[in-house]
């Protein structure tokens, strides 16, 4: 019977969170904010009156959902478009975010009292952005592609020096040597990006030479492989985080079968995963702790929001080429979310003192301050005068292997705004290897003749050898995005 009730009431949570996103949306929130009062709601101060109160429980199921979602943020991420924000990214993850914490602790020790141990955890766990709300908020708006990879790879990365930071001063009281420190975030960031690049790297190469029996496998071994990474890096006392991100990134932009419905299947993960964190977060916050805080979060809020991230960004981006109104934008979208309240529960664990105030602070900060910067995003944009690259048409292109005949079957599907519209089978001039062999139209299926017009929302099959296969979606791409003339326009579709 208690299973049954308890299924019954997972099953209504998490159709109230989908509807919970859908009315997020329209109002620009981000989608934590509806989940969080989920949590609160069922909790010790609702109505139905859940008591949890179990820190360690949450920091371990906190940290799970984490590496899912950061597993799903690499897997979802483009190669393409976050490659070229890369070093600046790794800087504001670091540097930016040493100023940050050095900025937030000498503020809270002033402002609130705070001894230097909690002033130094409150900022750390403070300092990194969450790559759910990043993800689920700036995806939505129409930002330079340099500027959306700089945010999408800062969240990705800033989460392995500060779990460091906050391990190391959670577990010690005394005051921890700086260069000991140093090295140690040095060891682990270079160890857990190797480990991930080459678990990446194998877990790619494997699936690109074997044939699975079934589609939905795909999916399964890519997001194994990617947490997988994680517990390799953490038996060898090196980043986890970053592993796991590194790895999804790799895997996420391979070569790969079925790359579609494997970013499909990773994307309802990672809402699973905000989903469960979120509400768990609710739950374990009492209600009655939170407006004794108020006050100090609002304080320490605005001096992280108006001077330590801002000023963060601009020291860190210097040199990077990053304009003026791209580093205010960076500064105001640094969204905070499940990462700093989950972090908020290991000092709770090692039951350092204050910190269920901590807890409180941080709960507070999140709360408040991802209601007032998530709905003025869009107007931020405005006035900095930011607005998204010219669109690519890009091709959702889907792949099965064909392991006996060294061939894939691409599955290829034309845009509503692709230039693929209009353009006759022969003009494609795909290599030597590679063919359209059948096109479905409006539910039916046909061979097409050379001459046959390809029109918006086909689906091509195109059959092609392992040695074209990449000058083939090449070709394709270049089509889609610049017409039949691609080439004069010196457009290759890579």
């Amino acid at each position: 019977m208690h299973l049954d009730i308890w299924l019954l009431l997972g099953a209504v949570l998490v159709l109230c969170a989908i509807v919970a996103v859908r009315l997020s949306h329209r109002l620009g929130l981000p989608t934590l904010l509806a989940y969080m009062g989920i949590g609160l709601f069922i909790g010790e101060g609702g109505p139905i009156h859940i008591n949890f109160d179990n820190a360690e429980l949450a920091e371990t199921l906190g940290l799970a959902a984490l590496v899912l979602i950061l597993a799903e943020g690499g897997i979802t991420t483009n190669w393409r478009h976050v490659r070229p924000s890369v070093p600046a990214a790794l800087a504001v993850s670091t540097i930016g975010t040493l100023i940050s914490i050095v900025v937030v602790a000498v503020a809270a020790a002033w402002a609130l009292g705070l001894d230097w141990r909690l002033a130094f955890l409150l900022a750390a766990v403070l300092a990194p952005t969450d790559a759910a709300a990043v993800f689920s908020v700036l995806r939505r708006l129409p930002l330079p592609s340099r500027l959306t990879g700089l945010l999408e790879a800062e969240s990705g990365f800033n989460d392995a020096p500060v779990v460091i930071v906050v391990v190391t001063l959670s577990a010690q009281a005394a005051a921890p040597n700086l260069l000991e420190l140093a090295g140690l975030m040095l060891y682990e960031l270079v160890a857990g990006a190797a480990i991930g690049l080459l678990i990446g790297w194998l877990g790619a190469v494997t699936l690109r030479r074997i044939a699975l029996p079934a589609s939905g496998l795909y999916p399964i071994a890519v997001l194994s492989l990617s947490i997988g990474s994680y517990g390799a890096a953490a038996l060898a006392h090196s980043s986890g985080f970053l592993a796991v991100y590194v790895s999804a990134l790799v895997l996420g932009n391979s070569r790969l079968p079925h790359r579609p419905a494997t970013r499909g299947f990773a994307e309802g993960i990672g809402w699973l995963a905000q989903i469960g964190v979120f509400v768990l977060l609710g739950l374990l916050a009492s209600p009655g702790d939170l407006p004794g805080q108020i006050v100090p979060a609002l304080i320490i809020g605005f001096v992280l929001l108006l001077v330590a991230r801002p000023l963060s960004v601009m020291l860190s981006t210097i040199g990077f080429g990053v304009t003026f109104g791209e580093k205010l934008f960076a500064s105001w979208a640094g969204l905070r979310g499940a990462v700093p309240i989950v972090l908020a529960t290991i000092p709770m664990v090692e039951n350092v003192p204050g910190a269920a105030d901590l807890f409180a602070i941080v709960f507070n900060i999140v709360v408040l301050f991802t209601a007032l910067q998530g709905p003025t995003l869009p107007l931020v944009a405005r006035w900095c005068r930011l607005s998204a690259d010219e669109e690519a048409r890009e091709l959702d292109v889907e792949a099965a292997p064909l392991e006996e005949l060294h061939a894939d079957l691409l599955e290829v599907r034309v845009p509503a705004d692709s230039r693929l519209n209009g353009v006759e089978i022969f003009e494609l001039r795909l290599p030597h290897g590679a063919s359209v062999t059948l096109i479905v139209r409006d539910g039916t299926s046909f061979v097409p003749e050379p001459t046959t017009s390809l029109r918006a929302g086909d689906t091509l099959l195109v059959i092609t050898t392992d040695k074209v296969r990449d000058a083939a979606e090449r070709r394709l791409r270049a089509i889609s995005r610049r017409g039949k003339l691609a080439g004069w326009f010196g457009e290759t579709g890579s």
